[in-house]
């Protein structure tokens, strides 16, 4: 399996999962044309697409969906609600109705030789999931717009490959910024975003012998920066109870604009 993020953060997330067969993105929160540059950079075609799983609805997660549903005939997976929503809004634009494919978390289907589970996450959005992918042993997920994480949330994570999970703002930055009263409550609220700190105790619980990659994702421009994110998230990991140190493992930031590199699993 490859992995790899084409785009993450709070203005647009998009992140590609393949194999020698199949070809799918979880979200396209970027433009059309983006998305598609950015799979050029790792020699894949927006035409060889088999599928695009949307999370849910917000602009920076569906930005670009109605473009290459339209361009290239994607096939839409997402939870009905999000469907729905993304529908009467008009969000979208005018897309062909066989291409929405409905999932349910915790319900398994297959695109082409990869599994997928969708599982449910908490945020201020229709209906919200994350998804976990295989094909054969090897696994991988991407977790994002978490408002908090629970043992639901922690066995839908375990034993993973590769993994790309929510290390949206620093507490203190988002404290004394720039930020309205009520915008600050969401984010730190049970459907908000998850915070550094959060993010670090998520991925001590979760880290195991054979994780070769963690991507920390959807970091906020205002209220985050690569470096803050990355040190908080290690210092948890070293420091937590578990029997770890981040320096045990590849863990990076996924970029805002640019590609990261390909991780194979």
């Amino acid at each position: 399996m490859d992995f790899c993020s084409i785009a993450s953060g709070s203005s647009g997330n998009c992140i590609f999962v393949g194999t020698q067969k199949t070809n799918v993105l979880i979200d396209a929160g970027i433009s059309g044309k983006r998305v598609a540059e950015g799979l050029r950079t790792i020699d894949r075609k927006p035409e060889e697409l088999d599928a695009i799983l949307i999370t849910h609805e917000h602009s920076d997660h569906i930005k670009g969906l109605g473009v290459l549903a339209r361009k290239y005939g994607v096939p839409i997976y997402s939870t009905e609600g999000t469907i729905r929503i993304m529908q009467e809004q008009q969000m979208l634009g005018k897309v062909d109705e066989s291409l929405f494919h409905t999932v349910v978390p915790d319900e398994n289907f297959v695109i082409g030789d990869l599994a997928v589970q969708p599982f449910s996450v908490s945020h201020d959005a229709a209906d919200p999931v994350a998804y976990r992918l295989w094909n054969g042993e090897k696994s991988v997920a991407v977790a994002t717009d978490l408002g908090y994480y629970d043992a639901y949330i922690v066995g839908h994570l375990k034993d993973l490959d590769a993994v790309l999970i929510e290390s949206n703002h620093d507490i203190n930055m988002l404290q004394v910024g720039t930020y309205p009263y009520y915008l600050k409550q969401r984010i730190l609220g049970r459907k908000g975003h998850l915070s550094n700190e959060n993010a670090g105790r998520l991925l001590g619980e979760i880290l195991n012998e054979h994780m070769k990659a963690v991507f920390l994702g959807h970091l906020s421009k205002e209220n985050n920066y690569e470096e803050l994110a990355y040190q908080t998230v290690c210092a948890e990991v070293t420091l937590g109870d578990n029997p770890y140190k981040a320096g045990d493992f590849k863990i990076g930031v996924a970029k805002r604009d640019v590609p990261s590199a390909m991780i194979a699993v």
